[in-house]
């Protein structure tokens, strides 16, 4: 690491807020113990993260996007020259940043900067945010000895077990504190039983649906339900008019999953890798329906959270207005158990991943070892 100038830290990831969280987390955490580090974020020019980035106040420079075709076809034959030019913007991106360390997340764009790393033997510190880690990381573990997991079932070669780096205002919260306030901002009243729905910023169809079909029930036994649709997705009725129901309240997006987090006596959602987090880190019970398409990732998030009590899992072609009957209703009207599994969820959660992962970019940036599994 260079003595005579400011800490230098490019931070690669992208495509995805599960991705782009963890590294604004740690861009943050950095600055806390660094105030006069350099900082630079990496991503695709078609990625969330050329909106997301640049709002939270921080850099982004770009490198063309290489996805890894999974069957054979034209595409794979042109991957290496893609890759090669991509590696090459990326070593440009790190000669100018005169980096002293890179920070990979994961995600499409962090494969060539990886690469052009370990060739200019710049320490590389590797982030898995789910449970069965992507490509890009599986690459960057084979050439750092600095890598970090979110997930202990998670198998990269010395992974550490550090949890996910997530914004204060979640890692910090007091749910009981902040409750009555939490319900206040979201329109809720004080002493229902509250049921919070989220299928993701884009949300999700089959638990709008499920939801729609239970508003009635979910009324009549008493249950206040807050339905973060998701943008662009409101729901209706059969008659195609804006669902209503005693007690049912429909938002597309909340600023400020904390918010919802203290209102909530049960979170029902998907069970991304920064979800399955968060609920555990501020012990809220959940309901997970993960996401049926991709490797099976969503479900492998929850399954340490099921396996303790702390949530409940079920198949999304098996969730629907009977399972809501049968498991929701009743959990909601069950007191002692949702303790039981908030308590049970911050016994796994884990709130300072992001200081963790600070301090584990500053170990890799005094490693001046040439051997890139020792860097």
């Amino acid at each position: 690491m260079k003595t005579d100038s400011p800490l230098s830290v490019v931070l690669a990831g992208g495509g995805t807020a599960g991705h782009i969280s963890p590294l604004l987390a740690i861009a943050d955490a950095l600055l806390e113990v660094r105030p006069g580090a350099r900082l630079l974020a990496v991503g695709t020019p078609g990625g969330m993260e050329a909106r997301l980035v640049p709002a939270a106040g921080l850099e982004l420079a770009t490198v063309s996007r290489v996805p890894f075709p999974r069957k054979p076809s034209l595409e794979l034959l042109r991957l290496p020259a893609k890759l090669a030019g991509a590696v090459r913007q990326a070593g440009a991106i790190l000669d100018e940043a005169r980096a002293d360390v890179l920070v990979g997340v994961g995600g499409y764009v962090c494969t060539p900067l990886y690469l052009a790393a370990w060739r200019r033997k710049i320490p590389i510190v590797v982030h898995e945010a789910n449970t069965r880690a992507g490509l890009a990381n599986r690459v960057g573990a084979r050439l750092s000895r600095h890598v970090a997991v979110a997930f202990a079932a998670t198998t990269l070669r010395g992974a550490r077990h550090v949890g996910m780096p997530m914004r204060r205002e979640i890692s910090g919260l007091d749910r009981l504190a902040s409750r009555a306030a939490a319900r206040t901002a979201l329109g809720l009243e004080q002493h229902k039983p509250t049921l919070i729905v989220t299928g993701g910023s884009s949300g999700a169809q089959s638990i709008n649906s499920a939801i729609a079909a239970s508003a009635a029930a979910l009324a009549d036994a008493g249950i206040q339900t807050l339905h973060i649709t998701g943008r662009g997705k409101t729901v209706h009725d059969a008659q195609g008019r804006l669902l209503a129901a005693p007690g049912y309240r429909q938002v597309e997006y909340v600023e400020g999953m904390e918010l919802a987090y203290a209102a909530a006596d049960l979170l029902l959602a998907r069970s991304g890798a920064a979800t399955v987090c968060e609920v555990a880190a501020v012990g809220v019970p959940a309901a997970f329906v993960p996401l049926p398409i991709g490797n099976g990732e969503q479900a492998l998030n929850a399954a340490g959270l099921v396996s303790a009590g702390a949530a409940l899992l079920v198949d999304d072609t098996g969730f629907d207005a009977d399972w809501i009957s049968g498991h929701i209703i009743p959990l909601l009207r069950d007191t002692a158990r949702l303790d039981r599994m908030a308590a049970a969820g911050e016994q796994l959660g884990i709130r300072d991943a992001d200081r963790r992962m600070a301090a584990l970019v500053l170990e890799a940036a005094q490693s001046t070892s040439s051997d890139p599994h020792q860097q």
